[in-house]
């Protein structure tokens, strides 16, 4: 299951990800609140950072930012902008955010942001979270990010889902159509008490948790967690 998955999620995103840069430019202002809490000698690392827009102002931040990425696309895309930059504490690692390359308590704080819930399989999702905690400095801090699974778009689908109980409950694939692509992407949507019993299990003693509207008129499309490893 784990290499099927690995394989599945890099051919997934490395096919949209020029795509998606092209539309996710701006970055989320509960990610930057996070960033600017930051020491300027903090080592953090990005972990799912796609094509850089969270990764650019942590590095205006800190003193040196590693950014991860299943997909290889997305790693390069970063790297044809940081050579239009003068950037020198940025590193980019390809790899699974299941198994981080990492020693133990190597960073003062990481941003896990909109990509836990693209980890196929519960007890990926669990060894991601626990790689989190492994890879954190004591009293280390993280932003983790996940999509809700009662927000406006999908209420209807996940109602029907619970009565008909055919997956795991949560589970969906969301299609990326922009740009005439036609690309399946894997999500495991979020209730609050659900992430919040990962985050406990994982070791990560949460400071604030909140729900939060982004694209949702009337229900909390996301749920930001700030964590401290104990």
């Amino acid at each position: 299951m784990q290499s099927e998955y690995r394989f599945h999620a890099q051919k997934t995103w490395d096919a949209i990800a020029e795509s998606f840069d092209t539309t996710r430019q701006r970055p989320w202002s509960y990610s930057l609140n996070f960033i600017a809490s930051l020491q300027q000698n903090d080592m953090v690392a990005d972990i799912g950072c796609g094509n850089g827009r969270h990764l650019f102002p942590c590095a205006q931040q800190c003193f040196h930012v590693f950014g991860v990425d299943i997909s290889q696309r997305f790693l390069h895309i970063i790297d044809r902008k940081l050579r239009q930059t003068k950037y020198e504490n940025i590193s980019l690692v390809h790899a699974d955010m299941v198994q981080l390359p990492f020693a133990d308590e190597s960073f003062d704080a990481v941003l896990f942001i909109a990509a836990l819930h693209n980890i196929q399989g519960r007890e990926n999702r669990r060894n991601a979270l626990q790689e989190v905690t492994r890879v954190l400095k004591s009293q280390g801090t993280a932003l983790i990010s996940v999509w809700s699974r009662w927000q406006d778009k999908f209420y209807r689908h996940f109602l029907k889902q619970f009565i008909l109980r055919k997956c795991d409950f949560g589970d969906i694939d969301i299609w990326w159509r922009q740009h005439n692509l036609n690309v399946p992407r894997f999500y495991h949507l979020y209730s609050r008490s659900e992430f919040v019993k990962e985050l406990q299990d994982a070791g990560l003693k949460i400071q604030r948790i909140e729900s939060v509207r982004i694209h949702s008129k009337r229900l909390p499309d996301n749920y930001f967690a700030v964590v401290k490893k104990g």
